[in-house]
């Protein structure tokens, strides 16, 4: 009971945090050196299904994985997008305007039927303005670049820097804002009156509440965008400017339900100051992302986990008063919803603190730095030591001092010399196609390849290959190509495995995991991706074996 109500505190917290990606799979394929054009329909290799089956092509289910992840990961964005406006919405820059609004269609003089047509249609132009906004941001950029953001360096750092900023305006250093002479323009041709007057005042509101909604729009787009979905930043703006225009649409239709709003006060501003701890804290991710693909190593498990500790402590004693930023009033009394946030913050906060020890910390694993980069461990070193690193020869494995396995496992991160150890050893292989800034990678190595069952199978009875599809490392001159699939120079390690993932088995999304006979080089099942149900995941893995050794015995 105890774990359940902790995990519900972790979720009630982390749902303000819904810049993060959550969708099944992350797509990580760096496109720095590799562009992908259209990806053609070609035949991936044979699925082995079972003693006296025959076997058939899986390139119609590998299609139709890809087109479930990107159905998700549009309607993420869009969850995203929607909570972000009703966020925006109880800003000190909105919330006001309300009445104001609704004030306007309700008393112009014209007949109620007519007043709601036109508040139906200012709602409108707010969703077609925000829209707009983001398909423009996917014409600058396009679909390749997109793509190419959720794992270039300078883009993730620039990120960082963004929502730092984003972050300080929050908590009133200053305001973002945009030239005032446009407002005013806006706001003269909203006079006009007509659907061109209902438009340029649904302009207005969105250039005059910029300070408020600026941060959150950025934030937005810049996640919708590195989760590299063509239709990623439009549909994460209407998500948004449909949140934001639902309750202007609802109120001018029925204003008596006014009188049930809140009045403005200093809460709004606690509100803003609270997204600005949580920008803050998102900002942070970005960040960890630059060092793990270009493996500085200075920004570890446990230095995100003190930062963490440190920003949700302070937000803790914001939220009781006892720190006090510009345009606060002060707190004479405490509210019950403070009270119960405050409790929320300090109760996550003292969640976070095991983790400098080693705890997994499940609930928020995805977001945090993988946990092999945590210096002091207790948690890993519990599933004792292993042959890790190592091949049967006892040698070290390639590129064993730039990337370290996950809970001991014995993991390589070569292809060939994986497949030549499975062989040897007579085991199935599983490939994991993954990546430093892949979320849901983490989450399923922390909850659910630590289940005991589950880890069984990954290190008695496979060989895992973890190739890491946005890694920067360069790779020798020796081994630098020109690719046959997109035509592009291969220059790392990144480039080498997206291009072969996307190449052999028309996947471009992470977590993806290949069930191979090591012999023939076949698919034993089809591929999977994140399966966050510990027993789920069990049975691919062992279907997978077990039609390995049914193979073996026909033979």
């Amino acid at each position: 009971m105890m774990k359940f109500k902790m995990k519900l505190v972790v979720m009630l917290l982390l749902s303000a945090l819904t810049y993060f990606p959550a969708s099944a799979q992350d797509s990580l394929i760096s496109f720095d050196d590799v562009e992908f054009t259209e990806i053609k329909q070609q035949p991936v290799d044979n699925v082995i299904l079972g003693e006296g089956q025959t076997t058939k092509k899986v390139t119609n289910a590998v299609t139709d994985h890809e087109a479930q992840n990107n159905k998700s990961s549009l309607w993420t964005i869009f969850i995203a997008g929607f909570i972000g406006g009703f966020a925006a919405l109880i800003m000190p820059c909105i919330f006001p305007m309300l009445p104001l609004t609704v004030s306007y269609f309700t008393k112009s003089g014209k007949a109620k039927g007519k007043a709601t047509a036109h508040a139906m249609l200012y709602g409108l132009s707010i969703i077609v303005i925000y829209v707009l906004l983001g398909i423009l941001i996917t014409v600058v950029f396009g679909a390749d670049a997109l793509n190419s953001l959720s794992t270039n360096g300078i883009f993730n750092f620039l990120f960082f820097v963004l929502l730092v900023i984003f972050a300080f305006s929050f908590l009133g250093a200053f305001e973002l804002q945009l030239p005032s002479s446009l407002a005013n323009k806006l706001d003269r041709n909203s006079d006009r009156g007509g659907l061109l007057g209902l438009f340029f005042m649904a302009a207005t509101l969105a250039v005059v509440s910029f300070s408020c909604t600026g941060p959150i729009i950025g934030t937005l787009l810049v996640q919708a965008a590195t989760m590299g979905e063509l239709l990623g930043p439009a549909i994460g703006m209407l998500g948004f400017a449909l949140a934001l225009a639902i309750p202007f649409t609802i109120f001018a239709m029925f204003p008596s339900l006014l009188k049930s709003l809140p009045s403005s006060g200093g809460w709004l501003n606690s509100v803003k100051v609270t997204l600005g701890f949580l920008e803050l804290a998102l900002a942070l991710k970005f960040l960890s992302n630059v060092d793990l693909a270009y493996h500085w190593n200075w920004f570890d498990r446990e230095v995100f986990l003190v930062l963490w500790i440190v920003i949700f402590g302070f937000l803790g004693l914001y939220l009781l008063g006892k720190i006090r930023f510009s345009n606060d009033v002060p707190i004479d009394k405490m509210s019950l919803p403070r009270m119960v946030f405050s409790m929320l913050v300090f109760s996550f906060t003292l969640y976070m603190v095991p983790g400098l020890w080693g705890a997994p910390l499940k609930s928020i694993s995805a977001f945090l730095p993988p946990q092999t980069t945590q210096d002091f461990d207790l948690y890993t070193s519990s599933f004792g030591t292993t042959q890790a690193g190592h091949t049967t020869e006892g040698k070290a494995q390639k590129y064993a001092d730039i990337f370290h396995a996950p809970l001991n496992l014995n993991t390589f991160f070569d292809y060939e010399e994986g497949m030549e150890y499975a062989r040897k050893a007579d085991q199935p292989v599983m490939l994991d196609f993954t990546g430093h800034a892949c979320v849901n990678c983490r989450k399923m190595e922390a909850s659910v390849w630590s289940d005991k069952q589950v880890y069984r199978l990954l290190s008695e009875e496979l060989v895992i290959i973890q190739l890491y599809v946005d890694d920067k490392t360069e790779l020798p001159q020796a081994e630098q190509f020109t690719s046959s699939y997109s035509g592009k120079s291969i220059r790392t390690i990144g480039n080498k495995w997206s291009d072969f993932q996307a190449s052999k088995y028309n996947s471009n999304s992470q977590p993806y995991y290949v069930m191979l006979d090591p012999y023939s080089e076949e698919l034993l099942l089809k591929p999977k991706g994140a399966d966050y149900n510990p027993e789920s995941y069990y049975n691919f893995l062992q279907s997978a074996i077990d039609r390995y050794h049914n193979k073996n015995k026909q033979n």
